[in-house]
This record gives structure tokens, C-alpha cells and sequence, in this order.
């Protein structure tokens, strides 16, 4: 992968998490669910700091990334995407978000398979990693918000 190549890659990294920071904020805004506002606020914030990030390794400094591994259940593959809309449900509202950060994790685990460059798959398995902890915990509020009549 050339350089002009890697740099593209990054700037779109860049515009998705600048989508999904707009796609959360805006969620959370016309929530009318406490738990729901303040859940797509925080992811929001992360999707900012993600932002900050990915800029700070378009500049150069890829120093900073560094994320464990999470267990992966795997629930956002049986789940549908589904539109977007704003008379969107809660538990649709998550579904999407849910699968945003799957394709998003996905996305980068191929870029890092197909890196040659060491720095550079690091770099891309981290992202991938990264987006994977988002998919994890929105899966977790999904099961909580979709199937709430086994609590």
C-alpha cells in the first residue's frame, strides 16, 4: 500500500467517524429515554475522541494506539441493518449503530490483512479492535433495550 493510499484510507476513516459522531449526537438529541440521550452522548464523545486519534496518525503520530481485545458475541451479525429514519426506535436506533461499527470493524481487520507494512497493520488491527469495543457495548444495550421481557 502506498503512502497516498494509506493517507486515503485514514481520511475516510476520518469522515465515518465524523458520520457517526453526527448520527449519535443526533440521536441523542431527540431521544426522549434518558438512558438512551446519555448512551449515544458518550458514544458520541468517543467517536470525537476517534476522530482526534485517526487525525493524529494521518499527521504521523502513531504512537498513542494501544486496546485490548474484547470478547465478541457476535449478536450484530444476526441482526438486520436497518434504515435510517427519525421516527427510528430505540432498539433500531441501536441496531444501526450496531452494525455501522461492525462494517467499520471489518473494514479495518481487511486493511490490516492486507498490509504488508508491520507499523501499518498494527495500526489497522487497532482500529479495527476499537470499533469492535463500540459494536460490543452497543450490542450489549441492544439485547438490554430489544429483548427487555427476559429481565
Amino acid at each position: 500500500m502506498t503512502h497516498e493510499e494509506y493517507a486515503a484510507i485514514l481520511k475516510m476513516a476520518i469522515a465515518n467517524e465524523v458520520e457517526s459522531y453526527e448520527f449519535y449526537k443526533g440521536v441523542s438529541e431527540k431521544a426522549t429515554d434518558i438512558i438512551i440521550q446519555k448512551m449515544f452522548s458518550q458514544l458520541a464523545a468517543e467517536e470525537c475522541g476517534h476522530q482526534k486519534l485517526i487525525e493524529g496518525f494521518l499527521a504521523g503520530d502513531f504512537s498513542t494506539m494501544r486496546f485490548h481485545e474484547s470478547a465478541d458475541y457476535k449478536i450484530s451479525e444476526t441482526v438486520d441493518k436497518p434504515k435510517l429514519s427519525v421516527n427510528m426506535k430505540p432498539a433500531d436506533a441501536i441496531a444501526l449503530a450496531m452494525k455501522n461499527e461492525e462494517e467499520a470493524m471489518n473494514m479495518y481487520a481487511e486493511f490490516a490483512n492486507a498490509s504488508v507494512d508491520q507499523e501499518q497493520k498494527k495500526i489497522f488491527q487497532d482500529l479495527s479492535v476499537m470499533e469492535k469495543s463500540h459494536k460490543i457495548k452497543l450490542e450489549e444495550y441492544y439485547v438490554n433495550i430489544a429483548y427487555a421481557e427476559v429481565w
